[in-house]
């Protein structure tokens, strides 16, 4: 049973890993928090269930809405935060500026979908389950820890050992200077925001499979989820948030099997609190992160 949970856990943890990683991701860039992040989750989920309800099959719907996110993420950027950024001091402009696009984007998905739960057509996914070592294990289960592993491995990638990565780092570090080394820091900060944006529609995806519930309020706890990972890990440390979001995972899976349904929230966020006391920094920050600059 224990193994069991622990496994449940690594697979919810991957999902968490998608949306945070890519929370994480703006703010070590921009040192901003883009509270609409949620909404593109949400997003993401919406366009893939219409494309497979329309007779599209679900990888379809899956690339679609990892697009749709990642374009979305950009035009928040654009709308919501370039101005704010030539300011210098956009810190709390960007909460409140991405808190306006939150409730627009979720106010139209509320109308298109007309408040109603959406479910996925039961056939959607094959329901089959593999046994092995006495664990149960759902076809679901693999493709969504599959989908993690290689989406974050990608981007992991992407950031660290690509050109591109290395012109992301030099913008984070110092925006003027990357501009006259050639570096044009708009384009950059599109591409952050599109990857972000992937990152959340491909969660959404994941998470409107596994629990069959799509509404126009579900990115609202994965934002507080991806809030509290984001520190835990340590502020704009990507190695950081995968492991927050693995703990996280497990945990919230231990606590829902063994504690009374009253007590899980309380008792996560106990533990969180704890783990900051010792570790103030997070798990992987150090004094004065937010910044990609360095790979940590």
């Amino acid at each position: 049973m224990l193994l069991q949970q622990l496994l449940n856990g690594i697979v919810v943890g991957g999902v968490y890993a998608l949306f945070a990683v890519g929370f994480n991701l703006v703010f070590g860039v921009q040192r901003l928090l883009n509270l609409a992040h949620g909404a593109v989750f949400m997003t993401g989920a919406f366009v893939a269930y219409y494309t497979v309800v329309n007779g599209g099959p679900l990888i379809l719907g899956f690339l679609l809405a990892i697009l749709a996110s990642g374009a979305l993420s950009m035009l928040i950027e654009i709308v919501c935060f370039r101005r704010l950024r030539k300011s210098g001091d956009a810190e709390f402009g960007a909460i409140i500026s991405s808190m306006g696009a939150s409730l627009v984007i979720m106010t139209i998905w509320q109308w298109i979908s007309k408040t109603q739960v959406l479910r996925f057509p039961f056939d959607t996914m094959p329901v089959v389950i593999y046994r092995f070592w006495g664990l149960r294990v759902s076809l679901l289960q693999l493709v969504m820890m599959g989908c993690a592993i290689l989406i974050v491995l990608v981007m992991g990638y992407f950031i660290y050992r690509t050109p591109f990565g290395r012109r992301v780092r030099a913008v984070t570090d110092n925006e003027r200077a990357s501009m006259l080394m050639g570096i044009n820091p708009n384009r950059i900060y599109n591409l952050t925001y599109f990857i972000s944006g992937a990152l959340a529609g491909a969660a959404g995806v994941l998470v409107g499979l596994a629990f069959n519930n799509i509404n126009f309020t579900m990115g609202e706890p994965y934002l507080l989820y991806g809030f509290v990972i984001i520190i835990l890990g340590g502020l704009g440390s990507i190695p950081g948030a995968l492991l927050a979001s693995l703990i996280f995972g497990m945990l919230q899976t231990l606590t829902i099997a063994y504690l009374p349904s009253g007590l899980t929230t309380a008792f996560i966020f106990s533990v969180l609190f704890v783990i900051l006391l010792v570790m103030p920094n997070g798990l992987m920050g150090r004094e004065g992160a937010g910044s990609l600059g360095r790979r940590r």
